[in-house]
C-alpha cells in the first residue's frame, strides 16, 4: 500500500542525525508495523504539491512549527489539495498540524489557545467509538500551542482532555486525525524541548516538561496508536467502493 507523507516540517538539525527527520519518524513508525506500506515523501513546504491525489492509496499529513492561519504559500496550496483528497475518497490521517489544518481546510477553525503551551505528555478520554480498540484513555507525546477551536462539519471527536477538547477526530470513515505526536519517543520530545528552549518555548515551561519526560513512570502509547493508523489505512482499502 502507497502512503504519502505530505511534510510540513523539517526536525532541527540537532535530532537528524540520530533520529532523522519528520518523514523518517513516520515511516518507522509505520512500517514497523507493516511492512507492504511504501513510502512517498512530498515535501509541501517546499512548494512539492502531489499532482493527483490518486498517486497514493493513503496520505499522511505531518507536524509543523508553522501555524495554519499563517501567510506561506504552500499553506492554501494544501488545503486545496486536502479537499482534493476528500474528493476522490481516499483515506487521510493528520497529525498535530496536520489534524489542524485538516479541519481548517473542510470548514473548522484554528486558533492560538488561550490555553497557552501544551508541552511533554497529554492523556487524552476515549470515546467508545475510538478507533483505539479496549482502551479507554491513551498518553501520548504533545507539542503545540494551537488547537482547535470550531468543528468542520461531519467531524466527530474520539480523544480529548481538559487541556486539548477536540484533541482526536474522525471524519466519516476516510479522516482520522489526532493533537498529539505519536511519531514521537519520549527522548525525541524531551531533545526538542531542549533545542527549542528559551527561543521558541519558555525556558520554565520547558524544564517542567523535560522534567515530566524524564520520570521513570512517564509513559507514551505511540506504539498503540501506530496500530491505529496502520489499521485504518488497511481497513478503508478493502472497504466496498473505495479506491
Amino acid at each position: 500500500m502507497k502512503i504519502g507523507i505530505l511534510q510540513t516540517g523539517d526536525a532541527p538539525e540537532e535530532l537528524l542525525q540520530q533520529h532523522g527527520n519528520y518523514n523518517n519518524m513516520f515511516e518507522q513508525l509505520l512500517g514497523q508495523k507493516h511492512d507492504e506500506f511504501e513510502f512517498k515523501v512530498c515535501r509541501v513546504i517546499d512548494g512539492q504539491m502531489p499532482g493527483d491525489a490518486r498517486d497514493c492509496e493513503g496520505w499522511l499529513i505531518t507536524g509543523s512549527k508553522f501555524s495554519v492561519y499563517g501567510r506561506q504559500p504552500w499553506i492554501p496550496a494544501l488545503k486545496d489539495f486536502i479537499r482534493k483528497i476528500v474528493d476522490a475518497k481516499i483515506p487521510l490521517v493528520g497529525i498535530c498540524f496536520g489534524h489542524q489544518i485538516i479541519a481548517e481546510a473542510l470548514g473548522g477553525r484554528v486558533e492560538k489557545s488561550d490555553k497557552g503551551w501544551g508541552l511533554g505528555v497529554d492523556t487524552y478520554a476515549l470515546t467508545p467509538g475510538a478507533p483505539i480498540d479496549k482502551h479507554k484513555q491513551i498518553t501520548l507525546n504533545i507539542f503545540h500551542q494551537d488547537q482547535i477551536v470550531a468543528l468542520p462539519p461531519g467531524a466527530e471527536v474520539f480523544a480529548s482532555s481538559d487541556f486539548c477538547e477536540y484533541a482526536g477526530l474522525m471524519i466519516g470513515d476516510q479522516i482520522l486525525t489526532i493533537q498529539a505526536h505519536p511519531e514521537f519517543s519520549l527522548e525525541i520530545n524531551r531533545r526538542l524541548l531542549e533545542v527549542r528552549k528559551s527561543s521558541a518555548i519558555p525556558e520554565t515551561l520547558a524544564n517542567e516538561a523535560i522534567e515530566v519526560l524524564t520520570k521513570p513512570e512517564t509513559l507514551s502509547e505511540s506504539d498503540l496508536f501506530a496500530s491505529s493508523i496502520c489499521e485504518f489505512f488497511k481497513l478503508h482499502r478493502e472497504l466496498p467502493g473505495h479506491v
